[in-house]
């Protein structure tokens, strides 16, 4: 909690992170809070990543960037007990997300949160769901996935192999 003058009566109580500071003008947000566009609202990691992960840069797994992860019953019961950020990884993953899409949404580095997911799948507050080893170098599926790209029709509406309409 910041400091308050005992005598000052326009004194503002906030929670802050250990050891990091908000700016004056900057407001108070808890731990997974959402922004008017229904996004986690943007803050920049004022917390040096390698303190974040005690000082680890890879998880025991190697887990692919691609693996899916989803909260567990148990994880959600904890989430007053987590980390600001492992706090803000189990309340995004009420749904399946793959860890590239956790990093991108929560503004955190990708290793961070390799790292925090292999924490947490080991405290059994996630759910870890690893691509099988042979899929990602498959070429059917490389194929199909190849297909359905150019299936997508551009802004102009047409599809990406030739110049006609979708």
């Amino acid at each position: 909690m910041t400091p308050a003058d005992p005598g000052s009566d326009d004194a503002v109580v906030r929670p802050l992170r250990p050891y990091v500071a908000l700016p004056d003008d900057e407001p108070a947000t808890s731990p997974g809070a959402v922004g008017s566009a229904g996004e986690p609202v943007r803050r920049s990691l004022a917390v040096r990543p390698f303190l974040v992960t005690a000082g680890r840069v890879t998880d025991e797994q190697r887990l692919p960037l691609e693996t899916q992860v989803v909260a567990t019953a148990e994880g959600l019961a904890a989430l007053p007990t987590l980390t600001f950020e492992e706090h803000d990884i189990v309340a995004a993953c009420g749904e399946p997300l793959s860890l590239a899409e956790i990093a991108a949404r929560l503004h955190l580095h990708l290793n961070v949160v390799r790292v925090l997911a292999g924490d947490l799948r080991i405290s059994r507050q996630l759910t870890v769901h690893a691509p099988q080893a042979g899929t990602a170098h498959d070429l059917s599926v490389l194929r199909r996935v190849i297909e359905g790209l150019r299936a997508v029709p551009d802004s102009r509406g047409l599809t990406r192999d030739n110049d006609r309409p979708a």
